[in-house]
């Protein structure tokens, strides 16, 4: 899987954002993440993406997010045009909330089990999936 596609994808899921990703491509990022091939993205294969996109952020490899991998991260991102609506402060707020046991870090494992709540709340019908209608509801918002 592209790495710099699927981080594009999941900065549009998590906040909303323009992508500079054209819709070829974002549609073919939906089909990596869509593992059981149902046309939704079920929260279990969205937070196995979540998982795969770890690893390239933990500059230091070892094991945790630590604040300035977080930033660079941010930064890196925001370079490469991926993002234009979110804010520095809405993501650290995020991560400050995925960081369930308050060290200061974030594990692989809380990275990837953190569904935001902007997704929580695009899943309208409550299945734990967001359906195709969904996720166009959310990037309309």
């Amino acid at each position: 899987m592209n790495l710099k596609l699927l981080a594009c994808v999941m900065v549009v899921l998590a906040t909303g954002s323009a992508c500079a990703a054209d819709g070829q491509k974002a549609r073919e990022a939906f089909r990596q993440m869509d593992q059981n091939g149902d046309r939704a993205l079920q929260f279990t294969e969205i937070q196995a993406a979540r998982a795969a996109l770890f690893d390239p952020l933990d500059a230091n490899r070892n094991g945790v997010l630590e604040s300035g991998e977080a930033k660079a991260a941010l930064q890196r991102v925001r370079e490469g045009g991926r993002l234009q609506m979110a804010t520095a402060e809405g993501l650290e707020n995020e991560a400050r909330r995925m960081d369930a046991n308050r060290d200061g870090r974030i594990s692989k494992a809380e990275f990837a089990q953190f569904i935001p709540d902007r997704l929580l709340r695009a899943d309208s019908n409550g299945d734990r999936a967001l359906s195709i209608s969904e996720l166009r509801a959310l990037r309309q918002r």
